[in-house]
């Protein structure tokens, strides 16, 4: 009881350390381990961006594979994980176009990385979740309303951005 209390309390710096240790340590843990590591990150917000912040930008050949435990994992928490995994593609195809603009080609490469990563992911997933957090964003791209609107005003996302964001969307 105490551990579930721990995970429900973690911030979002805890959860940034143990995915860490969960992407160094996953070449060698069984997929037992794996698929229960994930899902106790992923079971809430904050653990659940720890995991994606480093999974999605880690230089580990390992999370290029998209692999059943980590899809498994995935899928319990299908709204936290959806959420997220709309909101960082559409910042990692964002971020590519400021990268480019400011002449870093070894960022914007990362940038391009972290939203194949995504898409692979999503692809996996096959949330409907997923499907209904894309359209919505497609739509407050598109026709400046919906649930996606504060997001993209928030990171003042311009006009080539949100093309790129939605160029991204439409291979989701």
């Amino acid at each position: 009881m105490l551990e579930e209390e721990k995970k429900q309390d973690m911030t979002f710096e805890e959860a940034l350390e143990e995915a860490q240790k969960f992407v160094e340590k996953m070449t060698v843990i069984s997929d037992r381990e794996k698929e229960e590591e994930v899902r106790k990150l992923v079971s809430t917000e904050n653990g659940a961006r720890g995991f994606f912040v480093v999974y999605l930008t880690a230089d580990n050949p390992a999370v290029e594979e998209v692999s059943t435990p980590i899809i498994n994992a995935l899928k319990s928490s299908p709204k936290i994980v959806s959420e997220l995994l709309v909101k960082n593609l559409a910042m990692s195809a964002a971020m590519a176009i400021t990268h480019v603009r400011n002449n870093d080609s070894a960022m914007a490469e990362k940038s391009k990385r972290v939203t194949q990563r995504c898409l692979n992911l999503i692809e996996s997933l096959q949330l409907p979740e997923v499907t209904e957090n894309v359209q919505e964003m497609l739509k407050s791209i598109r026709e400046g309303e919906g649930k996606y609107v504060a997001f993209l005003e928030r990171w003042e996302y311009d006009k080539e951005q949100k093309q790129a964001i939605a160029k991204a969307f439409t291979r989701a």
